[in-house]
């Protein structure tokens, strides 16, 4: 099966926007002498500083085999995050409802599988994805057997995917497998309110899909901390029965490279998951959980690293105000830019290499067209907010310079 996937894969146009993006500028020289990447979303921000001394203080342990549930502290360490972050009523169980992952995406990646496995359907599965969207969504759908089922996000949706139409579709809802909602998204920088949150659950329950909630940017934030789905369904008061959200330190911490990550919720669902992760998963390496739980502990160096994003959005404002459509993202540290007026996102981000030097990621590359052909990335360019506000602030001024 995993074979046929990855032949649909290529069939559906489902490649890394990075391959892509590398493709479409190999042969085109940058043309500034200090070229800035704003392409890939790899945060730059200050990590925490005990990280390395943590991961030596258990560095014996690398010599051990991990158990692929994670360690009672690490387990014990994000149910009480999780809790303190959402105002829980009750605690998450440790040992049933939350599940150490390798970084969100290997939990996206895998949640699918356990998600069609749960229940027979008389058609084939689908998997509902917002568009644009994140392509482990798209590879987890197609390796598991399902048709991806891209929901328009786009403006005229609030960037999220449109409940009602998704709600007057019957046909499609009791197929559906699983739901994936990014919030805040990528790349647009949406929030789910709670109402859309708990509506969203109602169908999944309705339906009986699962809803995965992909929450990694959830501590980069605007306004108001946004509402996640585990609190959406806490306040219903319901159980966790159908949700599961999907975090990791990636984001919050400044620590891609470590790889840790967490899903919580269905403890039915999870169970699942963890066996499926018991045969072809990788485990988190035990000096890496030890350092996890420290992590997930302290929240200090989470409220500077949302300071400079803050300082960054304050820039953007300035900058880009009455520009491109641009509007600040309410979470996330990405701009979703429309660039229309050159062309299209493709065309505009051979010209910011061109010309000025400055690599961005076409949104067309992050998004499929719908039943109609229409690309609702076309028009756009993603522009990621990684580097300290000065590198930002070069960037977005030689694509201003170029493109206003």
């Amino acid at each position: 099966m995993l074979d046929h996937g990855i032949a649909h894969l290529a069939q559906g146009g489902i490649m890394s926007p990075f391959t892509k993006l590398n493709a479409l500028l190999a042969d085109i020289e940058p043309g500034h002498t200090n070229p800035i990447l704003m392409s890939v979303g790899e945060p730059r921000e200050t990590m925490p500083s005990f990280v390395v001394d943590k991961i030596a203080e258990a560095q014996e342990t690398f010599a051990k085999y991990p158990h692929v549930s994670g360690s009672p502290a690490l387990r014990e360490a994000i149910s009480a995050w999780l809790t303190r972050r959402y105002d829980l009523s009750s605690p998450l169980d440790p040992a049933t409802q939350v599940h150490p992952i390798n970084g969100s995406r290997e939990g996206l990646f895998y949640a699918v599988l356990p998600a069609v496995g749960r229940r027979t359907f008389e058609a084939q599965p689908a998997v509902l994805i917002p568009n644009p969207f994140y392509q482990t969504y798209a590879g987890a759908a197609f390796a598991a057997g399902c048709e991806p089922v891209y929901l328009t996000s786009d403006e005229t949706t609030g960037f999220l995917p449109d409940l009602d139409a998704l709600e007057n579709n019957p046909a499609l809802l009791a197929r559906a497998a699983a739901f994936y909602l990014c919030s805040p998204g990528n790349p647009q920088g949406a929030i789910a309110s709670a109402a859309y949150l708990k509506r969203a659950i109602a169908l999944a329950r309705a339906h009986n899909f699962m809803l995965f909630a992909d929450e990694c940017y959830s501590e980069i934030y605007a306004g108001d901390a946004p509402t996640g789905a585990l609190q959406a369904a806490d306040v219903m008061g319901e159980g966790l029965a159908n949700v599961v959200a999907f975090n990791s330190l990636s984001k919050r911490s400044n620590l891609p490279g470590l790889r840790s990550g967490f899903c919580a919720g269905d403890a039915a669902f999870i169970a699942m998951l963890m066996e499926v992760r018991n045969v072809v998963g990788p485990q988190m390496p035990l000096p890496i959980q030890h350092a996890s739980a420290a992590i997930w502990a302290e929240e200090q160096h989470v409220a500077v690293n949302r300071a400079a994003y803050r300082e960054k959005f304050a820039l953007c404002d300035r900058l880009l105000h009455g520009k491109f459509g641009y509007r600040r993202p309410d979470g996330g540290f990405f701009l979703w830019l429309n660039m229309s007026h050159l062309g299209g996102g493709e065309a505009a981000t051979v010209t910011f290499w061109q010309r000025c030097g400055v690599k961005v990621v076409p949104g067309a590359y992050l998004a499929q067209a719908d039943a109609e052909g229409r690309n609702p990335g076309d028009d756009y360019v993603r522009v990621a907010l990684v580097h300290e506000v000065a590198t930002i602030e070069e960037a977005l001024q030689r694509i201003v310079d170029v493109a206003a």
